[in-house]
């Protein structure tokens, strides 16, 4: 890695500062939503399964609507619709805020109100991710654009250190209410936060475009050609497909590690510890030979979990996942680098809620995989099989993709 010239040029920049503090209390909200969820989830029903069915209730409306969403982020004003969808967000939190004050919902073991507003915010979610990530790219120069996206991560990774353990504690001590209620406020804040963004969209010419089943598949004909990309992407969906487990986490902390509630705050946040650490050298340091460090980086990643799920030690499992997290920074920014810029502006949309599919399938389907695992296998031979695969996806996707092997500068 080398020096970069100014290290906080884009946080310079007024608008980009309101969107990242927007993503700050939106991210804070959302991580202590799913760590009481998965925690509530599992003290209801005591089974993996049901665990790995929240990302199951949320993958499926995020990856369904995931093309039209980024069809509607390239024709439509972005801002609006981050809008729109944030404050739908904002409204499932709410919602899970008023089930809990009618625990006879979740009499007999009953989950299904959870799954139904699980499902609502998957849905809300895949029309953020495409417009909020196809305006960031329009706030800020192209030339800023590996700069932003690292502070950017730092900056989400940090909100995501705190916001579980801040879930975990007031669960622990205080129970859902106040932990969803501390949610709902802070998604509040960040949609005030998103409206100061001065965003003016941009004119985009519709008259070269197709028909609607051509518009919404471009995406995808891009990223075909665009082999490191392509390849990233790829690395990326059946690395975290198979070698994360954090839909697991409440199994270690209730029956293996014994931590409680608040250790399971502590250990979702772990991740995201390390990759604050890793994300804030990245925005001060240009990478080099980045197709061979993504190589290194995401083996390293399946090397934590494997270890993750032999470990029977509070602190070295903690230390485990927040290496985990500090090479997956590695990977996000990566990835996320070679999306903004290598996609023309009037795709980013589209390319991005592609993008997102990689994403919502590797994240929450993996959350459902590591469920069904743990039920055939256990939690500890779901974790250790899933690390195991994740080096293979590592060896064959350096074969199949030599482009991306040989990947120097991002730019």
């Amino acid at each position: 890695m080398t020096a970069r010239p100014d290290p906080y040029a884009s946080l310079r920049n007024a608008d980009f500062r309101w969107f990242v503090a927007s993503l700050v209390a939106f991210t804070l909200g959302i991580m202590i939503q799913g760590t009481v969820v998965a925690w509530q989830v599992y003290e209801i029903t005591h089974d993996p399964l049901s665990l790995g069915l929240v990302g199951l209730a949320e993958a499926l409306p995020y990856i369904s609507a995931a093309l039209y969403a980024g069809h509607l982020a390239d024709r439509h004003d972005r801002k609006r619709l981050s809008m729109v969808a944030l404050a739908v967000q904002t409204s499932c939190i709410a919602a899970l805020l008023g089930f809990t004050l009618r625990p006879a919902l979740f009499a007999e073991g009953r989950v299904w109100p959870i799954y139904s507003v699980v499902f609502a915010s998957g849905l809300a979610r895949s029309f953020l991710q495409p417009a909020r990530t196809a305006l960031a790219a329009e706030i800020v120069p192209r030339d800023m654009y590996e700069n932003a996206i690292a502070w950017r991560s730092s900056l989400w990774q940090g909100a995501a250190v705190i916001g579980p353990a801040i879930g975990g504690v007031l669960y622990g001590f205080s129970g859902p209410r106040a932990a969803y209620l501390a949610a709902t406020v802070l998604c509040l804040v960040s949609l005030v936060l998103f409206a100061a963004v001065a965003y003016r969209r941009h004119p985009r010419s519709t008259a070269a475009e197709g028909t609607i089943g051509e518009n919404l598949t471009v995406g995808i004909r891009f990223l075909v050609h665009q082999r490191e990309l392509l390849g990233a992407q790829v690395l990326d969906l059946f690395a975290v497909l198979f070698g994360g487990a954090p839909a697991l986490l409440p199994i270690f902390a209730s029956e293996i590690l014994r931590v409680g509630p608040q250790g399971l705050g502590v250990l979702r946040a772990a991740p995201a510890a390390g990759a604050v650490l890793m994300s804030a050298l990245l925005a001060h340091r240009r990478l080099r030979r980045a197709g061979p460090t993504l190589f290194a980086c995401v083996a390293a990643f399946g090397i934590c979990w494997i270890l993750f799920g032999l470990s029977t030690s509070f602190w070295w499992s903690l230390a485990l996942l927040a290496i985990s997290g500090a090479v997956d920074a590695v990977s996000v920014i990566v990835r996320s680098t070679l999306l903004n810029l290598r996609t023309p502006p009037h795709l980013l949309g589209r390319v991005s809620a592609v993008n997102q599919i990689f994403i919502g399938s590797s994240n929450e389907i993996g959350s459902f995989e590591s469920g069904v695992a743990a039920r055939l296998l256990g939690a500890v031979g779901a974790v250790v099989a899933g690390g195991v695969a994740t080096l293979v996806v590592v060896a064959v996707t350096a074969w199949k993709t030599p482009a991306l092997r040989r990947l120097d500068e991002l730019h």
